[in-house]
């Protein structure tokens, strides 16, 4: 296991994985070189050099692109594929929730993250080069793959989230968080008593911290969760103008506070949907103090048309959890749930055995309610692969009769950078598709027959024309 980003870069530059890049714009040719490389799923990517910037003050973008590099991030075989990598985690999940309380953050006196320290007139979020990603951003956006750090005033749960950064001045960023995100309770909360709320944000981490940050888990049970999956709990230092535990390896944590009633614009921003989100009049944090690393790396995820840096991690860490949650809720016989990289978080695939009439329907809409602003749910039977598009599809078609098995939902939260709301509208409520693909269960053993070769037969024909065919 990677004990931080460093040690995780080392044994990704060992496979070959890794490419330092010299002399690239923070304008624009950081985010255009990023896009092009992920775009063929290449090699993680290390800016140095930057223009107007002195050695030493990195980026680093497409660091958890690919199977190989997730899997080193986790402690598996670099050599596995992403279903692999499902199923040796999927025995995992429970065991990493039945163990959380087995591993709180420890919180130690010292640690890299404090070798380097600006106050006062010395902050200035300008030091680092902040990539201008696409030509349409609203401004430098500092949080892209970062954990956004609050705490409950109520009951001192410490969240952890994936949330969009964005620069307004040397001392002043803005940020956008949906509502539903314990990130925004936190904030509330504190406003709501007309106090600041404490906010420190970490622009560079382990991979896996980042990674659980952008994931929904139990309330304040981050630090906890990447202990878990980890074997030793995350080392974190009480940084002293906020109160926040701040991870004590990361690379820049920038700290200070969210004062109620004072906002800027942020935005707009190319999100994952593959279109820009709206500037809107957000909250602002008024930063205090900034940490840094010697040679600091900033972590950027750069996002697109169904796309960013860490989507494929956040699928196959995501649809574990979902699953798990799931079974946890009482649906039978879950085999699996995946959701599918390049639809964000719109669509997800839930493969069951059926044991009764309306099992499927219900696994779809218990899934529905769970998947945060999804908009289609697709059931099908076991023997379909839900990792592959190309099969689920093939089920809704085959399986799935339009006039009994889709149900619409509606009425639900929905995300306001989802691209299907008219800018203006006060109400944004979404609907949920549910979609049951799978042979109906009262005359499934009726239904036809899977075309499908022996198992043998297939390894018998791969070894023959071994070296003539790819099979």
């Amino acid at each position: 296991m990677a004990d931080d980003l460093r040690d995780w870069l080392k044994k990704v530059e060992e496979r070959e994985e890794l490419r330092r890049l010299d002399g690239a714009d923070w304008n624009l040719e950081i985010g255009c070189t990023t896009t092009l490389n992920w775009k063929k799923r290449g090699p993680a990517l290390l800016f140095d050099k930057i223009k107007g910037y002195p050695p030493g003050f990195r980026v680093l973008t497409c660091s958890l692109l690919t199977p190989s590099r997730i899997a080193l991030a986790f402690g598996l075989s670099p050599d596995s594929s992403d279903k692999q990598i499902l199923e040796e985690l999927r025995p995992m999940v429970p065991q990493w929730e039945a163990r959380l309380d087995k591993f709180p953050p420890k919180t130690v006196k010292t640690g890299p993250i404090l070798e380097n320290v600006l106050s006062g007139k010395d902050v200035d979020l300008f030091r680092f080069p902040v990539p201008l990603w696409h030509e349409k951003d609203g401004g430098r956006y500092i949080g892209t793959g970062d954990a956004f750090i609050t705490m409950d005033p109520e009951n001192g749960a410490v969240n952890l989230g994936a949330y969009r950064v964005m620069i307004c001045d040397s001392r002043t960023v803005t940020f956008h968080i949906q509502p539903t995100h314990d990130g925004h309770v936190h904030i509330a909360k504190y406003h709501a008593k007309g106090k600041p709320c404490p906010v420190a944000i970490s622009v560079g981490q382990h991979p896996l911290i980042f990674g659980v940050a952008g994931r929904r888990v139990a309330e304040g049970m981050e630090y906890r969760y990447v202990g878990a999956m980890r074997g030793e709990p995350v080392e974190v230092i009480e940084e002293e103008v906020t109160g926040l535990p701040i991870p004590a390896d990361s690379e820049i944590v920038i700290v200070g506070w969210c004062p109620p009633g004072k906002t800027r614009t942020e935005g707009p921003f190319a999100e994952g949907t593959g279109y820009y989100g709206g500037a809107e009049e957000r909250s602002i944090m008024e930063v205090e103090r900034i940490y840094y690393r010697n040679n600091p790396i900033l972590m950027g995820s750069l996002t697109d048309r169904g796309h960013t840096d860490h989507s494929l991690f956040g699928k196959l860490l995501g649809s574990l959890v979902l699953e798990n949650r799931l079974k946890r809720c009482g649906v039978r016989q879950v085999k699996g749930v995946f959701e599918h990289e390049i639809t964000q978080n719109y669509f997800a695939t839930v493969a069951i055995k059926q044991q009764y009439v309306g099992h499927a329907k219900q696994a779809g809409l218990q899934l529905a309610s769970l998947l945060d602003g999804g908009r289609f749910v697709i059931v099908v039977d076991e023997d379909v692969d839900i990792t592959s598009l190309e099969e689920v599809i093939w089920a809704v078609c085959t399986r799935a009769n339009p006039l009994k098995d889709i149900d619409i939902i509606s009425g639900l939260p929905a995300s306001d950078i989802d691209p299907i709301f008219r800018k203006g509208e006060t109400e944004r409520t979404g609907s949920k598709v549910v979609i049951t693909a799978c042979r109906p269960y009262s005359w499934m053993n009726e239904f036809p027959e899977v075309i499908k070769f022996n198992p043998e037969l297939i390894k018998g024909m791969k070894e023959k024309w071994a070296g003539i065919l790819e099979l």
